[in-house]
């Protein structure tokens, strides 16, 4: 488990980003018009830029021995 409020939040970020893209992916399929498509290609997106911006955050966290992982390493 983590314990470092910043590794926390980084995980949480992480998650939030990918449940927008699954959202976004789930929105888009069920549209009924070009205004969702937009709105939902905008939430896509911002999801994996969010999410690749996050994940390179923990990496640099990794890097330097500061992000504390979970003795099974689940997170």
């Amino acid at each position: 488990m983590l314990k470092k409020k910043c590794d926390i939040n980084i995980a949480r970020t992480i998650k939030l980003a990918q449940q927008m893209i699954l959202l976004a992916q789930d929105g888009d399929e069920n549209r009924e018009d070009l205004g969702c498509g937009v709105l939902y290609g905008i939430l896509l997106d911002s999801g994996y830029k969010i999410l690749g911006i996050a994940q390179k955050e923990k990496q640099n966290h990794m890097n330097k021995g500061q992000w504390q992982e979970s003795i099974k390493g689940k997170n």
